[in-house]
């Protein structure tokens, strides 16, 4: 037997710009249960493109140091504090920007990191910090640190190459939040965007639910209503007929069903709009029932999207400027330039999502937002010094 795999379905309207309802799995796929340990344990979208990245990363390192005549054998070590200090600053950025009472007051919940929360502003200092410490300190397999002077690798010349990866990494972790159907942005009250439907998923299709599967389609014979796009739910029972009979399927559906549809983690994204359940109930030829349900859903800013697609741009320009230069690239130019640019447009980014916190709900400007302030002040210096330098070198 092989390994069980999630079929991702989407449904996506061309009639005009339209929307998207997201439906795909996070898991890629689930080994057999017969696997010691593993058995039964998914395997997700979100953990394979973070991985992916790294893997690329130190590819793209090697390319580098190969072209500047550095030890590519520092790659490895590299490769090593890179892991360590995105991993720790990310969950540490999160639990004290985002959820420090949660976690001060369960500090064992910092280790679970499987339950998600990372931030990205948490692990831009954990890898400023561990670059601070490559560039002075080996570690041999046995984690011990020895002082060390690495040519031509000052922590600005060691930054200025990071971040050309830093920023493709981040592209793909962001596709990685696209597939958990996490980190979207506000609603669009357009028939433009993604209606994220994972919630409906998760809450219908239980061990103990009456519903063997259900698909989203959009419905392009009714009108948007309130700024939500019209959606067909398409239910099919599952074959239990001496429970699942007509009368019970219905009361289901205007009880359960109903009360379920309008919890807030599922009307945020899809919901009636009056106070009675429009749905049909049919019998299919197996005896099985089967129902349509007319619902409307909220179409939202792809925020995922938009941060992986410019972060994309950001390690293609960084590559592009020190391709040209290489080693002569004027120490901190590009790092300058990733900060104003990454954390300029995650300031814009964040005027369309929506807020990570509670908290943030109360604020002017969101965390997001208030942390990314000074790393933008820092890059323009930075970027400012590096051009003022090659000027008077020149």
């Amino acid at each position: 037997m092989g390994c069980q795999l999630r079929i991702v379905r989407y449904v996506c309207s061309m009639s005009s710009l339209s929307y998207i309802i997201w439906e795909a799995s996070p898991d890629m796929f689930v080994f057999p249960s017969w696997l010691p340990l593993i058995g039964e344990r998914p395997v997700r979208w979100y953990g394979l493109l973070f991985a992916l990245g790294f893997l690329i990363s130190q590819q793209v390192m090697f390319y580098i140091h190969k072209k500047e005549g550095k030890p590519e054998k520092d790659v490895e070590t590299l490769t090593v504090y890179m892991v360590i200090a995105t991993i720790i600053g990310a969950r540490l950025g999160h639990v004290f920007f985002y959820e420090p009472d949660k976690y001060l007051a369960n500090p064992i919940d910092i280790l679970k990191i499987w339950e998600g929360g990372l931030a990205s502003h948490g692990a831009a200092f954990g890898i400023l910090f561990a670059l601070w410490l490559y560039t002075r300190y080996d570690i041999n397999r046995k984690f011990q640190f020895k002082r060390i002077k690495r040519p031509h690798q000052n922590w600005l010349q060691v930054v200025d190459r990071i971040v050309i990866v830093v920023a493709l990494t981040g592209c793909l972790i962001r596709l990685g939040n696209f597939m958990n159907s996490e980190i979207y942005g506000l609603p669009t009250h357009s028939n433009y965007g993604v209606v994220f439907a994972k919630n409906v998923n998760d809450t219908f299709l239980t061990q103990s639910s009456p519903v063997e599967t259900l698909d989203l389609k959009n419905a392009e014979d009714r009108e948007m209503e309130g700024g939500k796009v019209p959606v067909t739910m398409e239910i099919q029972f599952k074959d239990q007929p001496e429970i699942l009979t007509e009368q019970s399927l219905k009361r289901y559906l205007e009880g359960t069903f109903t009360t379920l549809l309008n919890r807030s983690y599922i009307n945020g994204h899809v919901s009636t709009t009056g106070s009675t359940l429009d749905y049909a109930l049919k019998q299919n030829p197996d005896g099985t029932f089967r129902a349509t349900v007319q619902v409307f859903g909220t179409p939202r800013h792809p925020t995922q999207l938009y941060e992986a697609s410019t972060s994309l741009a950001i390690a293609i320009l960084l590559f592009l400027l020190w391709n040209r230069m290489k080693i002569d690239t004027p120490d901190g130019l590009l790092f300058g330039l990733f900060l104003v640019l990454l954390f300029g447009l995650r300031f814009v980014h964040e005027l369309f999502k929506e807020n990570q916190v509670a908290f943030e709900d109360d604020l002017t400007l969101n965390m997001g937002q208030i942390l990314s302030i000074p790393l933008i002040l820092a890059g323009m210096f930075i970027f400012y010094r590096a051009v003022t330098l090659k000027k008077s070198k020149s």
